[in-house]
């Protein structure tokens, strides 16, 4: 039965052409502000951009036009760093939109293509089936007990069921399918759909803020009340010591631009952005940035066994037919009873299969016959796949009203409910473990006679003839024992949670080497257990049979309530819950259903469970490389405070060393370091090697940020030891001020190799491969010789060129004052070799 024998063509090319050219793509658009008009709305709120504003104002005002024009220009130049990380994190995740576009099935040509939901036109023939998001309005004109979910349009739960005959054959954009199969020809796209018309109250809603960053804005408020605070504390000092509003008003801008950690709310959205585009590279797609912080900790997966452990190929293996209580090979020689085992199991199928088991039933039913009955019968009723153990049930029916009842499902649930006697309920139960013992998937197989078409409610209340059994080999993937074992070296566990019977699963973990595969739960025991005693069995038990979504869920709580990170994979509509719950949902992006992305936060585009070994890789070097910037902002903007803040408030020789010239100087050199280099640095070698770090509320532990502020302490001790040095030689202010700024500088370019790993030596980070690190220090070198070496920059900067000794002191105490943490991290592999 193929779409011939519904008289379906559907568009020519031609038409597709012209259909788009009069109504457009299916994509909903709707005015909303521009994004450039969006980032400078943004870039208006900065404190760093307010700050620079009122200095270079108060600089115009005090006649000291220069310092106001460089102001001027370092607002623009704070705006364009803004507004290109911004544009970069905007292209990434605009990117990252496109590509998680849902596909749909369509009829053109008379052929069956799957295409982006947005180029979708009038009058195509779409096909939808369980568990597929409904990609435009349309009318049905073919179904088999067909149900929607119509809740996002309706907020009615229920499944509402529709066919062609219906007062209201129509299906809408936005709902899911529930059960069954349709093919239906579009009526309205893009805005015109009923979605559509209601879309502009969904574009307004605003997404959630993650943890991190919520964390990370409330770190950057605190430093800006602190800056607000000093800012007051300085203008006072600096007013009742010297009487002038103006000059003490610059003064505590300077200290107050100091003080402000701008870099890292930049940062935070750059790493997270451009985390999710590589990753989205690799074929792993990231539906939520809160993912990209989460992978890192990830400490249990609960993999799928159908196409994530195995190849989701399946082939006919063998054969158990009731009748002659045989094993056949459905290759060689077949004879009537084992045909009848192979035409009754494919009745039992969708009439257009798109599961690889009823793929391959097809295929095997087409070889047997020489008269192929499927176009003379008709499907009049289908029972979906349910119960526990899941079954399906379908009905035809041809014009002369001869019916054909099918079941297909687990063996168990076909025993169940056929007069089979104990003696044969034995014979099956023998075949199914030698046949499940050789790791075949099993299908058991029945038919029935009804008269009449009134069907009773469920397909269990039919007493079934039981007819025999199918076996399904469905190959491991080649890679998956590696990619296990790269699984248990980053110290997370693997789970297997699959819907297969416990023989089956064994033999396949034993086929891959699957650690723990002998203890094992199956779905039933699993809702016996109390909760606590679950939770216990969920961290010691490996393999999980005959799961079911409520079990699937309670097993996900179970190990969440044991502070576990949890990773699962899914593909069907059932999963869509467990997805849900998981730390990390995982869809398969070829066989995994529309309903199972949706509610996935992460897609594997080609089915690949080694993708997450990367994933998980990506997610603990973003997380890794953030971190290491932050620390690198913290600790610059130490020395910067405190060089501008003691020698004013101590009254020092030279009590304003740096003015908001100087202070912005610093942040336009430094500024960009952390999310340029830290962003492009690679992963280190130990990151998979070592245990998930756990996932706390807290983004730094105070040993790090210990770690952070003895760094930037350290600097500004070599910065004002120069300071009292050149004082102490008599070097006048501009000697000092410049010997200070190059300690400053040399101190950032040593920190920036340092603080590329907190473990490995300097002399192994050299080695890194980073193009951005030399092109960023020969550029700060460059910005450093112009300043000290052109006369008019520095003049307007009141620098002066030092002497060869003098640059050797400085640039000596920077390497100083930065290169002590090596002995730190020596320590620390010297500690790790003795564990």
């Amino acid at each position: 039965m193929s779409i011939n024998n519904f008289g379906i063509k559907g568009l020519t090319n031609d038409q597709v052409i012209k259909a788009r050219t009069i109504h457009g793509k299916n994509r909903r658009s709707y005015k909303k502000e521009s994004d450039l008009f969006q980032a400078l709305k943004s870039l208006i709120k900065e404190p760093m951009v307010v700050l620079l504003l009122v200095a270079s104002i108060l600089y115009f005002i005090s006649g000291n036009i220069g310092d106001g024009m460089f102001l001027s220009v370092a607002i623009i130049l704070v705006a364009s760093i803004s507004l290109y990380q911004d544009s970069r994190s905007r292209n990434a995740l605009e990117k990252l939109k496109s590509f998680t576009q849902p596909n749909c099935k369509v009829i053109r040509d008379g052929e069956v293509r799957e295409i982006k939901s947005e180029n979708l036109v009038m009058g195509d023939h779409i096909m939808v089936e369980e568990g597929t998001t409904i990609s435009a309005d349309a009318t049905i004109i073919h179904s088999n007990d067909f149900s929607v979910n119509e809740s996002i349009l309706t907020g009615e739960s229920l499944p509402v069921y529709k066919d062609a005959n219906k007062t209201n054959p129509l299906i809408y954009s936005g709902t899911t399918v529930a059960t069954g199969l349709a093919i239906a020809i579009v009526t309205a796209i893009g805005n015109t759909t009923q979605l559509g018309k209601i879309g502009e109250s969904l574009e307004s809603i605003e997404e959630e803020k993650t943890p991190l960053e919520i964390q990370i804005s409330s770190f950057v408020k605190k430093m800006v009340i602190a800056g607000i605070l000093v800012f007051l504390l300085v203008w006072g000092i600096h007013f009742l010591r010297f009487r002038e509003i103006l000059d003490s008003l610059l003064k505590a801008l300077t200290l107050a631009m100091s003080i402000l950690p701008e870099e890292i709310p930049v940062a935070f959205t750059t790493f997270m952005a451009l985390g999710a585009w590589r990753l989205m590279k690799m074929g792993i797609v990231v539906k939520q940035m809160k993912t990209v912080e989460t992978l890192g900790s990830a400490t249990v997966i609960c993999t799928d066994k159908t196409g994530t452990i195995t190849e989701n190929k399946m082939s006919l293996a063998k054969l158990y037919v009731m009748k002659s209580k045989t094993i056949v090979n459905p290759e060689g020689v077949l004879n009537d009873e084992d045909k009848e085992l192979i035409t009754v199991a494919m009745w039992a199928s969708e009439p257009i299969p798109f599961d690889p088991m009823e793929k391959a039933l097809h295929s095997a039913y087409d070889q047997l016959t020489s008269s192929d009955e499927r176009p003379n019968f008709k499907m009049i009723h289908e029972y979906p796949l349910s119960g526990k153990p899941p079954m399906m049930t379908h009905i035809f029916e041809n014009d002369s009203g001869h019916q054909i009842i099918a079941a297909k499902g687990a063996p168990e649930a076909l025993m169940q409910i056929s007069n089979l006697t104990e003696i044969q309920k034995k014979e099956i139960t023998e075949a199914i473990h030698t046949l499940a013992q050789d790791g075949y998937r099993l299908l058991g197989v029945g038919s029935t006679h009804f008269t009449g078409k009134k069907f009773p409610a469920e397909q269990q209340e039919f007493q079934f003839h039981f007819k025999g059994l199918v076996a399904f080999y469905d190959p491991p993937k080649k890679n998956i024992q590696s990619v296990f074992q790269d699984f248990h070296a980053a110290g997370i566990t693997v789970k297997i949670v699959t819907g297969d019977n416990a023989i089956t699963t064994t033999a396949i973990a034993k086929q891959i080497g699957f650690r723990g595969y002998e203890k094992q739960l199956s779905g039933d025991e699993l809702m016996q257990l109390q909760d606590s005693e679950l939770q216990e069995r969920a961290l010691d038990t490996y393999v999980f049979t005959r799961m079911f979504p409520e079990a699937k869920l309670r097993l996900i709580n179970a190990l969440k309530a044991k502070n576990e990170i949890v990773a699962m994979t899914g593909d069907g509509v059932n999963d869509g819950p467990a997805l849900k719950a998981s730390h990390i949902g995982i869809a398969m992006g070829k066989k995994g259903t529309e309903i199972a992305k949706e509610a996935a936060s992460l897609i594997l585009v080609e089915d690949d469970l080694g993708k997450m070994v990367d994933a998980i890789a990506m997610g603990r070097k973003i997380y890794t490389n953030l971190k290491k910037a932050i620390q690198y902002v913290i600790s610059i903007h130490i020395p910067i405070i405190l060089v501008v803040f003691i020698p004013l408030v101590l009254g020092w020789v030279y009590p304003t060393i740096f003015s908001p010239v100087h202070v912005i100087l610093l942040e336009l050199i430094m500024g960009p370091t952390c999310s340029i280099i830290y962003e492009n640095e690679p992963m280190e070698k130990n990151t998979m090697i070592k245990k998930p770090r756990p996932f706390t509320t807290t983004f730094f532990k105070w040993k790090e940020l210990i770690t952070s502020i003895i760094q930037g302490l350290m600097i500004t001790l070599g910065a004002l030891l120069i300071y009292q040095y050149a004082a102490q030689q008599g070097f006048n202010e501009s000697v000092t001020r410049t010997m200070v700024f190059v300690v400053l500088i040399a101190a950032n370019i040593f920190l920036t190799l340092v603080n590329r790993s907190f473990f490995y030596s300097i002399c192994t980070t050299l080695k890194y491969k980073n193009n951005l690190v030399p092109l960023i220090i020969i550029s700060t070198i460059g910005i450093l010789s112009l300043l000290l070496f052109v006369k008019p920059f520095a003049k307007f900067f009141e620098f002066e060129t030092l002497t060869t000794l003098q640059l050797s002191i400085s640039v000596s105490t920077g390497f100083v004052f930065v290169i002590w943490y090596e002995f730190v991290k020596w320590r620390k592999r010297l500690h790790h070799s003795f564990q």
